[in-house]
C-alpha cells in the first residue's frame, strides 16, 4: 500500500473505531486537538447527543489531529473542530456547523430517517457501542477532568447498568474529584460478583490508597520528616502513601524505590506491597506503571 508503519497502525485503528462501526451504525466522526478551544466546547455536546441517540445507533468517534495526522490529512482537514457523520465507511454529512445540541439532533434525525442504520440493542449486542464512550470517560479523566469523567460514566451506567468497566470508572472518578465517601457508598452498593471484577478491584485499590490522602501542610511535614530521617522506614513509608494519595506519584515510587533498594526486606517487604498496591491501582497497562516496573526490576535483579 506505499504506507510506513505508523500510518499502518492508523489505518487500522481508524478502521477499527469508525469503519467497522459504521457498516450498520452511524458514527459521529471529531477531529479534535488537546489545544483547540471551540473542541473542548463542542465535546460535551457531541457526548451528551451520542449518549442519547445510542440505542438510535448513533456512536462517536474521535480522531486526534496531532496523533493522527495521517487520517486528518485523508479528510483533508484544515480546521477544527471537524465533525462528520460516517455510514458504511464514507462521510454522509458535514456536522462542522451543527454546534448547539438541537442543531446536531436535527441533522441527525434526518440522517437516521433516511439511512438503514440499525438501532442498537439491548445486553451483550450493545456492548460494542460502548466501547468509545469509555474510552472517552477514560480519556477525559486522564486528563484530570474527573467531574466530567463522572458524568460520561454515569450515562454509560444508564444504558448498561451491568458494566463493571463503567461502573469502576464512575468510581475512580469520583475518587480523582475528591469524593471519597461517595465512591465508599458506590462500591458498597455493588454486588459481591461484582466486586471480584479485575477493573473493580483496581478502583477498590484506588479507593485505599485515596484514604491516606493529607492536606498540603500535612503532606509538606511528611516530605520534611521523611528527608530528615532517610532511615526511618515508617516515616518513608507515611510520606510515600500521601505522596501517592495527594497525586505526587512519582515522589511516591521514588521513595518506595529507594526503600526496597536499601531495605528490602524491612515489614516483610512493606515497600514492595505498597508499590505492587499502587500498580494495581493505576492499571498495568499504563505506561507509568510499565516504567516503574522496569525501575523495580532493576533493583531486584540488577
Amino acid at each position: 500500500m506505499g504506507l510506513n508503519m505508523d500510518e499502518q497502525k492508523a489505518v487500522e485503528r481508524f478502521r477499527d473505531a469508525v469503519v467497522e462501526p459504521s457498516k450498520t451504525k452511524l458514527v459521529i466522526l471529531d477531529f479534535w486537538a488537546e489545544w483547540c478551544g471551540p473542541c473542548k466546547a463542542l465535546t460535551p455536546v457531541l457526548e451528551k447527543v451520542a449518549a442519547e441517540y445510542a440505542d438510535k445507533g448513533v456512536i462517536l468517534a474521535k480522531v486526534n489531529v496531532d496523533e493522527d495526522q495521517f487520517i486528518a490529512a485523508q479528510f483533508q482537514v484544515r480546521s477544527i473542530p471537524t465533525v462528520y457523520a460516517m455510514f458504511q465507511g464514507q462521510p454522509v454529512a458535514d456536522l462542522t456547523q451543527a454546534r448547539s445540541e438541537s442543531q446536531l439532533k436535527q441533522v441527525l434525525d434526518q440522517l437516521l430517517s433516511q439511512l438503514p442504520v440499525q438501532p442498537g440493542a439491548a445486553g451483550e449486542e450493545a456492548a460494542p457501542d460502548l466501547e468509545p464512550l469509555l474510552a472517552m470517560g477514560e480519556e477525559v479523566l486522564s486528563g484530570g477532568d474527573a467531574e466530567r469523567a463522572m458524568g460520561i460514566f454515569a450515562q454509560i451506567i444508564e444504558m448498561a447498568p451491568d458494566n463493571a468497566i463503567a461502573q469502576a470508572g464512575l468510581i475512580r472518578a469520583m475518587i480523582e474529584a475528591g469524593h471519597v465517601a461517595e465512591a465508599e457508598q458506590a462500591i458498597a452498593a455493588l454486588p459481591e460478583e461484582t466486586k471480584a471484577d479485575p477493573a473493580i478491584e483496581r478502583a477498590i485499590a484506588s479507593l485505599e490508597l485515596a484514604k491516606d490522602k493529607p492536606d498540603d501542610s500535612e503532606l509538606e511535614n511528611m516530605r520534611m520528616a521523611a528527608a530528615e530521617r532517610p532511615a526511618d522506614m515508617d516515616a518513608q513509608l507515611a510520606f510515600a502513601n500521601a505522596a501517592f494519595a495527594a497525586g505526587q506519584r512519582d515522589e511516591a515510587a521514588d521513595t518506595l524505590l529507594t526503600m526496597i533498594r536499601t531495605e528490602p526486606e524491612w515489614n516483610e517487604g512493606a515497600a514492595r506491597a505498597k508499590l505492587l498496591q499502587i500498580f494495581e491501582a493505576v492499571g498495568m497497562e499504563d505506561p507509568w506503571v510499565s516504567a516503574t516496573r522496569r525501575k523495580l526490576s532493576l533493583i531486584l535483579f540488577g
